[in-house]
């Protein structure tokens, strides 16, 4: 439906004029208070009724069904100073909404059509609900089945009657005389006949032959501040405990900061000592957290070839930035003490960033590639959307994607602290120390671990009838371009790459159920993450929560980890509360941030009775995201989608 005018640049000059002098074409207003109210028609035909009428019979400018009006001769009517060719003003009628049976998908469109600047107004069905911007945040554009079919009832049912009645608020009545049309919902008043509404069927979905494949979840591995396992991470988070613990060793004792996420198991004592003599600590930690996520997702202990898998079809992403930094450091005291013969021939390759990697590469016999990203601490979060897009384009079919780290050194701490990053708060009173979005928040936590995910297309995974977590469904990136360390303050670039990871996910905004945010506790990193949330979300009140006052800072690893908690928390249907911040939340956050007990995630889980579909409760999404965001700008965000 659009405006059939031809004469679109022709001045528009609403002037009075007698019904006598009116010709079909003109554009007229009845009254001047329906001029005032862009209130408008086409006189499609003149004809003399009496001596002193004539019957004019007028049509909507954007189409629309006849109506005729006997006037006096005399009588004074508002023309709009243009013509129009009436043949191509279509006859237009309302659809009537009450049969239909609404899908999701539909949509359904309101267009003012005596308003010759109208723009049309169309709400989208999602989950139950109509949304006119599924990728906005304002909850007065939402609106029920009821109210949508009342649209097509009043329309049908003509002047005076139902939500487009006289004096009734409705989406696009407005009122502008210069043309450029107004689509405010509300912003004028209805009268039945003005509208023309139409329902619009979803399309038919085609598959696409050789197009991207979908990717699901079907492994869950983590090494964590909490305890080694999965398990232990799920149990520590809904507790509200935290694994942040002082640092006791010699080399850390003139430090000013002495608090970390530390592991409380050495990894050595959990696997061969002649492997684990050849891995620094992180690759310790990510063959544990790769082998537990490989038998979750059911195949068998050794790897590929025990498991019946091509070693050349499976893969796998870590991201890291440093792995291990006290390698280095280590070979460089002994160069000084013990000489060039005192530095062991292992340091060189216990030391690259991609030791983890191939390690688990090795442990696993996996053949088909092994890579390492690099983003500061958004590793982790894109090494699985790296993965992501492998699966998706058919170069692997199973991959093992997270983060590893272990930098709690001194050099590091030392470092972080003289930038003011770390929290100088001790552990005497019994809280974490680190206070994701908390009003005394001071500075984030160091922490190491490691947390993997097994990646599967899914016809390969429901092929061996393998138990799915959820769809990795998509992911986005952006940088800010604003500092080497700082955030960018206006959280566009986050922003940025939370829309991206809708869209990429093929979903909208409107579809997100729940954020596990990146909240490191540092004052203006939280602030930027904050109001970029807000920016894409607006009023609705998406659950959002952070796990790095149970964890602190795990660096590469976050992103491994914090994607492990956000697919249990899609899978149980439970958001974990946020810890360190129950005392008191800054006002400055503006988010539903989860605090105190654990909350129920809207929808239910994955594994539950509601499923995907969310059990058909209107207004429920099925996405949830992991954010993740760097020193330097790099921000990277994954949406995972709950599945029946």
């Amino acid at each position: 439906m659009s405006n059939s005018s031809d004469s679109s640049q022709v001045p528009f000059a609403p002037h009075p004029v007698t019904a006598a002098e009116v010709i079909p074409g003109d554009l007229i207003a009845l009254t001047p208070a329906d001029a005032e109210r862009a209130c408008w028609y086409v006189v499609t035909h003149t004809l003399p009724e009496t001596p002193e009428t004539i019957r004019v019979t007028l049509r909507p400018p954007l189409g629309g069904t006849d109506r005729d009006e006997v006037l006096g001769r005399d009588r004074r009517v508002i023309s709009g100073c243009r013509r129009l060719d009436v043949g191509a003003v279509p006859r237009l009628v309302s659809d009537d909404l009450a049969s239909v049976e609404f899908r999701e998908g539909d949509r359904v469109s309101s267009l003012r059509v005596v308003d010759p600047g109208a723009g049309e107004v169309s709400y989208v069905r999602r989950w139950g609900l109509w949304h006119r911007d599924l990728d906005g945040g304002s909850g007065d554009d939402v609106l029920t089945d009821a109210e949508v079919r009342g649209w097509g009832g009043s329309a049908v049912a003509g002047a005076g009657s139902g939500p487009l009645g006289a004096g009734a608020e409705v989406p696009g009545a407005g009122a502008d005389m210069s043309g450029t049309g107004s689509e405010t919902p509300g912003a004028g008043v209805g009268v039945g006949g003005e509208f023309v509404v139409r329902h619009h069927a979803r399309p038919e979905r085609v598959a696409a032959v050789g197009g991207p494949r979908r990717v699901v979840v079907t492994g869950l591995g983590a090494v964590t501040p909490l305890g080694v396992g999965v398990d232990e991470l799920w149990r520590g988070l809904l507790d509200g405990r935290h694994g942040i613990r002082e640092l006791d060793g010699e080399e850390f004792a003139e430090l000013p900061v002495r608090v970390a996420g530390t592991v409380p198991v050495d990894p050595m004592e959990l696997l061969p000592r002649q492997a684990a003599r050849r891995m620094n600590r992180a690759a310790q930690f990510a063959v544990l957290a790769a082998r537990e996520a490989w038998g979750d997702a059911g195949f068998v202990a050794g790897g590929t070839r025990e498991s019946g898998l091509d070693p050349e079809r499976v893969g796998v992403s870590l991201g890291a930035i440093l792995g291990d930094a006290s390698v280095l450091v280590g070979g460089d005291r002994k160069l000084r003490d013990k000489g060039p013969r005192g530095v062991s021939p292992l340091t060189t390759p216990m030391t690259v960033p991609s030791q983890a990697a191939s390690q688990v590469s090795l442990d696993l016999h996996i053949t088909g590639e092994a890579r390492t990203v690099t983003a500061a601490c958004a590793s982790g979060t894109e090494a699985i959307g790296a993965a992501i897009d492998r699966i998706r384009y058919g170069r692997v079919d199973v991959a093992l994607a997270g983060g590893a780290e272990a930098v709690v050194t001194p050099a590091i701490m030392a470092s972080f602290a003289a930038m003011r990053a770390l929290s100088t708060r001790g552990l005497a009173d019994g809280s974490s120390p680190s206070r994701p979005f908390g009003k005394d928040r001071d500075g984030f936590v160091n922490g190491e671990g490691a947390g993997v995910l097994v990646l599967e297309a899914e016809e390969h995974a429901r092929a061996r009838g393998a138990r799915i977590y959820c769809e990795a469904a998509g992911w986005g990136l952006s940088a800010d371009a604003h500092h080497m360390a700082a955030p960018d303050p206006s959280g566009a670039g986050v922003a940025l790459a939370v829309r991206r990871a809708v869209r990429d996910a093929g979903g909208h905004v409107a579809d997100v159920v729940h954020v596990n945010a990146h909240a490191t506790a540092t004052v203006e990193g939280d602030l930027a993450e904050a109001g970029a949330l807000r920016a894409v979300f607006g009023r609705r009140n998406v659950p959002v929560t952070a796990i790095k006052g149970h964890l602190g800072h795990l660096q590469g690893a976050a992103g491994g980890v914090e994607a492990v908690a956000t697919v249990l928390t899609l899978h149980h249907g439970v958001v974990p509360a946020t810890v360190g911040a129950a005392s008191e939340l800054d006002d400055a956050i503006g988010l539903d941030v989860v605090m105190g007990v654990a909350r129920e995630l809207p929808g239910g889980g994955a594994g539950g009775q509601l499923g995907g579909a969310s059990g058909g409760l209107p207004g429920v999404g099925d996405l949830a995201l992991s954010n993740s965001f760097g020193f330097g700008g790099h921000n990277a965000v994954l949406a995972l989608r709950r599945v029946g």
